[in-house]
């Protein structure tokens, strides 16, 4: 009983009778009641002192940890008119496949023969070019006739002058000689004259040495006109050669100047036959558009065109694929204030989506269903959502990942950091302090290696 009251009637019991009753009030509870609490504090205190491994817990989701091997759109080079599909959601196809087949749509390429006209205006345009070629052969040889014509020509005019220098200076020998001749004949005439007034000399005579000196004076007179004559010639052989050199002069420049002419239009077809042959390879690739093609082994998630006839723009999305071959990894997002505390290469354990878990925080290898994982990297810049994102890859030691996970599945990540007792953890929450700053154990032959 419980003998609340003053009034006890446990004398009027008879106990014997109750064995129960006996055995309840026979028992002391105040010393069970003091060894269970202080078995639960001895149990709580060295709990308190068990290794507890310092976390940092994330939700992200699944992705993979090249770009290539993500969830990519397969984009319409050209604009173009749905006419055929090859695949359906959900089909696996090869790199190459064809997936859809486009027609053209633009007014500039609806010729069929394309192709060949472009092909035949570039043909066109390479024969005007080796026309153009064998007329600057023609004229290198024209220019080259002339240069040779001249020299001739010249030569020859030096020649002339020469001859005419020639020429001159015998004139003017013989105009010197005339001179000299009329010059004796007159003092001869003279002194005649003078011995007629003395009568030494007849009136004959004197006549004949006036024939004589006037016959001088005629000599001289036609030795004169010769050596102007020759001087005439030598000016006249001068400006032949001079006009010589003008005209070979002039016809050269006007060769050269063809040649040039030539070689402008030349390179002008030659600009024009790069430009079509630019427009045909372009016209030739604009072919191979119009099969559209994965780029790589893929499943189809999603046709973004969904009928035939559609028409869809240039770059346009046309299917969404999935790489078939892919590395998963999983992006989780962390707060600025844990940033210091995370480094490539540390632990993490994950657990997906799907996989049902039981975890310990503090206690990773006592926890269930969890994965094992690595840093692969930290961005250096901070998020839209505030926060960094963090790429975890598998971890090659640990449980592989289960072959069913999908891309864009969620994952809830912790990220081990140091060890530290219990009693320290709880310390720390209760003071809202971050974990201890804990640096990844690097294998010193893999140090050894890097340097």
């Amino acid at each position: 009983m419980l003998n609340i009251s003053e009034q006890s009637i446990g004398h009027n019991i008879r106990k014997k009778g109750f064995k129960t009753l006996t055995e309840v009030e026979g028992r002391r509870s105040s010393r069970v009641l003091l060894r269970l609490i202080g078995g639960t504090f001895l149990i709580g205190l060295i709990i308190m002192f068990v290794p507890w491994t310092q976390n940092i817990r994330s939700y992200g989701s699944v992705t993979t940890l090249k770009p290539d091997q993500r969830p990519q759109t397969i984009h319409s080079v050209i604009a173009g008119r749905i006419e055929k599909w090859y695949v359906q959601e959900g089909d696996e196809v090869k790199a190459g496949d064809t997936i859809a087949f486009i027609s053209e749509v633009k007014d500039d390429y609806f010729d069929p023969q394309l192709l060949d006209r472009t092909q035949n205006q570039t043909e066109l345009k390479q024969q005007m070019v080796n026309s153009y070629d064998s007329k600057i052969d023609a004229l290198d040889d024209q220019i080259n006739s002339l240069q040779k014509q001249r020299q001739l020509e010249l030569k020859q005019g030096r020649i002339k002058i020469s001859q005419a220098h020639l020429k001159v200076s015998n004139d003017s020998i013989n105009f010197q000689a005339a001179q000299v001749n009329y010059e004796t004949a007159e003092k001869q005439y003279k002194r005649f004259e003078e011995l007629h007034d003395q009568g030494l000399k007849s009136k004959t005579d004197l006549e004949n040495r006036r024939v004589k000196m006037q016959e001088s004076y005629s000599s001289l007179i036609a030795a004169e006109n010769k050596y102007l004559a020759s001087q005439s010639d030598l000016i006249a052989a001068e400006i032949e050669l001079s006009n010589i050199q003008m005209k070979y002069q002039n016809n050269l420049a006007k060769a050269e100047s063809d040649k040039f002419s030539a070689f402008s239009a030349k390179f002008d077809s030659e600009g024009q036959v790069t430009k079509l042959q630019n427009q045909y390879s372009n016209y030739q690739r604009r072919n191979s558009f119009y099969y559209i093609t994965a780029p790589q082994d893929c499943y189809i998630t999603r046709l973004v065109v969904q009928g035939v006839g559609e028409t869809v723009k240039e770059g346009g999305p046309v299917v969404t694929i999935m790489p078939t071959n892919h590395e998963l990894a999983a992006e989780i997002y962390i707060d600025p204030i844990d940033l210091p505390l995370v480094t490539v290469g540390e632990n993490v354990r994950i657990q997906f989506d799907g996989w049902p878990a039981v975890i310990f925080s503090g206690w990773p290898n006592a926890s269930y269903g969890t994965y094992g994982g690595t840093i692969y990297a930290i961005d250096k810049f901070i998020s839209d959502n505030g926060k960094f994102r963090v790429l975890i890859k598998q971890d090659p030691n640990d449980h592989p990942w289960p072959e069913a996970l999908k891309y864009g599945g969620g994952a809830n990540a912790m990220i081990l950091l140091g060890d530290v007792p219990i009693w320290y953890e709880l310390w720390r929450k209760i003071n809202g302090f971050p974990p201890n700053y804990y640096k990844a154990k690097v294998d010193p032959d893999k140090e050894t290696k890097a340097k």
